[in-house]
C-alpha cells in the first residue's frame, strides 16, 4: 500500500484536481487564485491542491504517511479537501475543518468518521442526502439541493486550526459563496469557530452583515440581505462531534430541526 498524499490527477474518486491545476503556495497566492478562478470545478480543483500553509501541510501529509492501525490497508488522500455536493445549491452546509483519519483519509467533508455519520443520517432523514451514511469517495452519496464546505481545508492538529490558517482558507470559501448566491438560500453553520470564522468571508462575498453581529447559539438564526437582493437565513447548529453526540448536547431530532428549517427557507 503506497502512503502519504494522493497525486492530483492520478485517478482518485471525485478528484477534481489535475497536474497542472496551479498550487497556491502563499495566502496572497491563495487570494489570486480563488478569485481568479474561471468557475466552480476549478475554484474546487484548486482547493484541493493547496500548500500554503506550512503546518497544515506537514500535519495532514504525516498523517497520510503513518496512517491509524485501524485504516492501515487504505491510502489516505492528505490534501485539503474541496467542497463538495450540488453546484448550484440552496443550501450551504459549513464546518470547521475535516478529521485527520476522516476527510484526511477519504478525500471528501464529513466522510469516514463519525462526525459524518451523524451528519449525513440526518441529511437523509431530511430528504438532502441520497444514503444515510458517507463512508469513501466513490460510495454513490450525493447531496440533493446542498453543498458542504470547510472553513479550512486541511485537517489540523488536534482538530485546532490557529487565526492565521482561518484566514489563509478564507479566499477559498469566499469566491464560492460568490459563484453560488444566484442558487443560495440558507447557510447551516456547524459550530462556534466556523460561525465566526463566516462572517468576515460574508462581508467579502458582498452581503451585508447586521451590527451587532449575533451570537453563536443551537437555532440562532440571522437573514441576510444577499447582493441579489434576495435574502440568505443563516442558521446555527450544534457541531455534531464525538463529545457533544455522546454526551446528548446535541441529538439527531436537534440536527434534524434545523435542516427541516433551512429546506423550508430555501423553498421559499
Amino acid at each position: 500500500m503506497v502512503a502519504g498524499p494522493v497525486a492530483p490527477g492520478t485517478g482518485w474518486p471525485g478528484d477534481p484536481a489535475t497536474a497542472a491545476t496551479p498550487v497556491a503556495a502563499s495566502a496572497a497566492e491563495v487570494r489570486e487564485l480563488a478569485s481568479g478562478a474561471p468557475s466552480l470545478a476549478e475554484l474546487t480543483a484548486r482547493q484541493s491542491v493547496c500548500r500554503a500553509c506550512p503546518r497544515l501541510v506537514a500535519w495532514r501529509e504525516e498523517v497520510a504517511a503513518q496512517r491509524r492501525k485501524s485504516f492501515a490497508a487504505e491510502r489516505y488522500w492528505g490534501r485539503p479537501i474541496p467542497s463538495w455536493g450540488d453546484p448550484a445549491p440552496s443550501i450551504v452546509i459549513v464546518g470547521l475543518a475535516p478529521a485527520a483519519h476522516g476527510g484526511n483519509r477519504t478525500g471528501r467533508v464529513f466522510t469516514g468518521d463519525r462526525s459524518g455519520d451523524f451528519l449525513f443520517a440526518s441529511l437523509y432523514r431530511c430528504g438532502l442526502a441520497t444514503q444515510p451514511t458517507s463512508v469513501s469517495a466513490d460510495d454513490g452519496q450525493r447531496l440533493i439541493g446542498a453543498r458542504m464546505i470547510a472553513a479550512v481545508k486541511c485537517a489540523p492538529p488536534e482538530n485546532k486550526p490557529t487565526p492565521g490558517e482561518r484566514d489563509n482558507c478564507a479566499p477559498w470559501l469566499a469566491a464560492e459563496l460568490r459563484m453560488v448566491a444566484g442558487s443560495l438560500r440558507s447557510i447551516v453553520v456547524l459550530g462556534g469557530f466556523a460561525w465566526q470564522a463566516l462572517w468576515p468571508v460574508l462581508a467579502g462575498a458582498g452581503y451585508a452583515l447586521p451590527r451587532p453581529r449575533p451570537a453563536f447559539g443551537h437555532g440562532a438564526e440571522v437573514t441576510l440581505p444577499a447582493p441579489d437582493g434576495a435574502s440568505v437565513l443563516m442558521i446555527g447548529c450544534y457541531h455534531p462531534s464525538q463529545q457533544n453526540t455522546f454526551t446528548g448536547r446535541v441529538t439527531g431530532d436537534m440536527v434534524d430541526a434545523i435542516f427541516a428549517r433551512a429546506r423550508r427557507y430555501a423553498a421559499g
